[in-house]
């Protein structure tokens, strides 16, 4: 036999004599693509709501949870819209909204081939870990660097990291300047943007921008906020401070969202978030929104929110959710919000939510009178016992007097309260139904408490063994399921009582009307009537 033949075992095939030059060197065709060779569809930057992993709707946003909508609700991912601002025009971005498209995971993967994004971020939540980390694998196959941010990897970055090791970075915390300063290093554009740079100086005035050296040797350490791996070891480099001052940033590229594939109740067409202020100077336990932003607040100027307004307007946007974690936080901004928004006569309808004891008569006959048409109000629950545990800082009768407020300014009051929050019995939970009836309501949602990562009640749960034996994050899901088990109240009883609630509360004459008559035209429903009739037959089932 010659020199240059070898018998060759290729499995299933039969053993045949071949010659080595016969398999052809495809290591250059494995390696990087170059920009030329990348293609005119593929982007820089990939910002991705990834697909549901069940067919749902799934809610989720930066400073909130994920959850499975059961009315449909399909929410705007503003914060991909913003980063994306904050990397314009410098790189070439797309926002991926894969709950919006309704895409399957066939077709995305299709989606990345095509894209073939040299970053890949998305925001990963408890319920849905497991599929998020599935769309950060298909993007590390295609060469990305992968990327997530959120409220469950901010505080289980290391636990995150260990168990996907297709995911290379976190960023933890407020995540815009840590994007922007992570791509700025890989791309060596450090320093260029000179509004990207004013910005990161402002935020942290000794900051030394990271060297072409460092990023070569795989060295971040100086990228505040950022967690990421060095060789088998986890780095979690020192918090970013906060952006003092919000009207620094861009204006979001609502733009690159699929705006007219977004739904919520009683609004009709197009609508987006707009994000007024950050932080929630409140207490309560069970809160996430702390996670990310703490306890600090933060509010743009009644100018810098108009603004965005009109740009949205430009584009047919009409209707707005004001998206903060207390939109009524500072008294003084929404009055001036308020104020500006009639001297423009901008004419556009708004949302937003509340606390019961952060409003006055005045400030809700001054937001009627603005164009706002809903609250949403965290009442939580009947009982002051279960609130002052829960540190709500609020109380049963503040609530009545607060939504009879609204209700005589014109404004309808979407309600919000849950059940199973610690101390809770079955009379507390027949108190918060008994009391939701009472209320001048148009909407009640009734939740199960979640217990998710970073929050004080988090921490409860773990302290008391209150977790039901072989919890998995994606249980921690206050539509679906639950993961709490208090002993004299199991999973199964408060999953029965928050279906009851649910039921009690809607089948009554007023609740019913309103569905059927105020529902917008959800996602494949041909009338608002139904949408009524299908939201029916679930609370029906219930």
């Amino acid at each position: 036999m010659a020199d240059d033949k070898k018998w060759v075992n290729l499995g299933t095939r039969p053993i045949k004599n071949v010659r080595m030059a016969e398999f052809p060197d495809i290591s250059t065709l494995m390696r990087e693509p170059t920009k030329k060779q990348r293609g005119p569809n593929t982007v820089d930057v990939l910002l991705v709501n990834p697909p549901s992993p069940d067919g749902g709707v799934w809610i989720r946003s930066q400073h909130r949870v994920g959850r499975r909508s059961r009315e449909n609700m399909i929410w705007p991912q503003v914060s991909l819209a913003q980063m994306a601002a904050c990397l314009h025009p410098d790189y070439k971005i797309e926002v991926f909204d894969g709950i919006a498209n309704r895409m399957n995971w066939e077709d995305f993967e299709k989606y990345l081939n095509e894209k073939r994004p040299k970053y890949y971020l998305t925001q990963v939540t408890a319920p849905t870990i497991t599929n998020d980390m599935r769309g950060v694998f298909m993007a590390k196959s295609v060469g990305a660097v992968t990327m997530a941010f959120g409220t469950h990897v901010t505080p289980n970055t290391v636990n995150t990291m260990t168990d996907y090791p297709a995911l290379d970075f976190v960023l933890r915390g407020e995540p815009e300047m840590t994007l922007r300063e992570l791509v700025d290093a890989f791309e060596g554009r450090t320093g260029q943007n000179q509004k990207m740079e004013t910005l990161l100086n402002k935020i942290d005035p000794s900051r030394v921008p990271i060297s072409p050296e460092l990023v070569a040797a795989g060295d971040f350490s100086s990228i505040l906020g950022l967690a990421w791996r060095q060789g088998k070891q986890f780095k979690i480099n020192p918090d970013r401070p906060f952006i003092p001052d919000l009207d620094d940033l861009p204006t979001p590229m609502h733009h690159l969202l699929p705006l007219d594939d977004y739904r919520m109740p009683i609004i009709k067409g197009p609508y987006s978030f707009i994000v007024p202020s950050r932080g929630c100077p409140a207490g309560c336990k069970y809160c996430i929104k702390h996670v990310s932003y703490n306890y600090a607040v933060r509010v743009r100027s009644p100018e810098n929110i108009v603004e965005e307004l009109w740009a949205l307007k430009k584009i047919g946007v009409n209707d707005v959710m004001m998206y903060a974690d207390l939109f009524t936080v500072n008294r003084e901004q929404v009055m001036g919000l308020c104020k500006e928004m009639i001297r423009e006569r901008i004419n556009m309808q708004w949302m937003c939510n509340s606390r019961v004891d952060y409003v006055d008569e005045e400030m809700l006959s001054m937001m009627g009178q603005a164009g706002c048409h809903m609250i949403s109000w965290g009442i939580e629950s009947g009982s002051k016992e279960i609130l002052k545990r829960a540190r709500k800082g609020a109380d049963p009768e503040r609530a009545a007097q607060s939504l009879q407020w609204a209700r005589n300014a014109g404004i309808k009051n979407f309600g919000y309260f849950i059940i199973g929050l610690p101390g809770e019995t079955l009379e507390t939970i027949q108190q918060t139904i008994t009391f939701s009836k009472t209320l001048p309501l148009n909407v009640a949602i009734f939740h199960i408490a979640a217990p998710y990562p970073g929050t004080p009640f988090f921490y409860e749960v773990v302290e008391n063994g209150w977790f039901r034996p072989g919890t998995k994050w994606e249980e921690v899901d206050m539509d679906q399921s639950t993961v709490l088990d208090y002993g004299h109240l199991s999973a199964e009883d408060l999953e029965y009582w928050q279906r009851r609630a649910t039921r009690e509360w809607t089948l009554r004459p007023e609740p019913i009307l309103t569905i059927l008559a105020g529902l917008n035209t959800w996602a494949g429903f041909k009338s608002a009537v139904d949408a009524g009739l299908q939201t029916l037959s679930f609370i029906s089932k219930s």
